[in-house]
């Protein structure tokens, strides 16, 4: 057998997005040569290790098998490299952060000097719903989360970021009383917020549209097609373009806090510590530059 690094990592990505088109995508490759590297990989071995039924594409038994060993494979080599930085005295090792999905505002300005510190440090960023937020850290797949509600059922340490204020958006400065109400998805902290808030302030019956990202929800409401409960930190620019407004309204805004979060008693990584240092440090300096617009509301 004479597979490369780049084969395995190829194969790889493709049995973890189980498509080569997303798995291109993430690879910054093109699908075509993706589909190449694949076929030479597969080539190398009489069993398939994966099969299109349909349009849809599984991996084999036998290719999670070889997909654990390629995973490991890859690991180590990564190790390699975290060592011989570490031999040169630079901080090493992987900075693996998932955020709640409006956490996106919020965090990369505090990894941004971290990193242009510590260049050895990989970065992964996950940005996703509150609920796979929190499975990832029970399930060990991240050492910090960026949350901005306390999880109910487990012990978690804490250090706090920011306040998140939630205000009552529409694309006029005025509410009619017709216009529908736009909610996140299930699993969101931010529909969790607006469903409590329209239940004790007008009851639960209301007309509703349901959207699956924050990205998505500005956009309807920008385009009038209702109004939403939504954290005033990522829509600065278009209050500033008076595309949205704040609408006034008894019981806004709600206000919680952004923290980062780590399992109680876990012994956070040395990248995991030196980050956790540096927003500590560096925290009060970062508000102050980058969202002293955000802190009179």
């Amino acid at each position: 057998m004479n597979y490369t690094i780049n084969q395995l990592q190829i194969f790889l990505k493709v049995t973890q997005k189980k498509s080569i088109t997303k798995a291109a995508e993430e690879l910054f490759m093109t699908q075509p040569a993706v589909s190449i590297q694949l076929k030479n990989f597969q080539d190398q071995f009489d069993i398939p290790l994966t099969e299109v039924i349909g349009r849809q594409l599984y991996v084999t038994e036998f290719g999670e098998e070889i997909a654990l060993i390629a995973e490991k494979i890859i690991q180590e080599i990564a190790n390699i490299n975290y060592k011989t930085q570490a031999y040169k005295g630079l901080l090493t090792g992987k900075l693996k952060i998932f955020s709640a999905s409006t956490g996106k505002y919020v965090i990369p300005f505090f990894l941004s000097g971290f990193i242009e510190q510590n260049t050895a440090v990989d970065l992964v960023l996950d940005v996703t719903n509150k609920t796979m937020v929190m499975e990832s850290l029970k399930n060990n797949q991240t050492e910090l989360a960026l949350v901005s509600v306390v999880p109910e059922n487990v012990q978690v340490e804490e250090e706090i970021i920011i306040a998140n204020k939630l205000f009552l958006i529409g694309s006029q400065p005025n509410r009619s009383a017709n216009i529908p109400l736009i909610y996140r998805e299930k699993g969101s902290a931010t529909r969790a917020a607006m469903e409590n808030y329209f239940l004790t302030h007008e009851g639960s019956k209301r007309k509703r549209l349901e959207l699956t990202s924050n990205e998505a929800v500005k956009q309807a409401v920008i385009a009038g097609l209702g109004n939403s409960i939504m954290p005033v930190i990522g829509i600065k620019n278009e209050l500033l373009n008076k595309q949205l407004y704040i609408i006034e309204s008894e019981g806004l805004p709600i206000s919680t806090e952004w923290r980062l979060i780590w399992l109680k008693g876990k012994k956070l990584s040395p990248v995991a510590q030196a980050f956790l240092d540096y927003v500590r440090k560096e925290k009060t300096r970062i508000l102050d530059e980058q969202f002293k617009w955000y802190m009179k509301f």
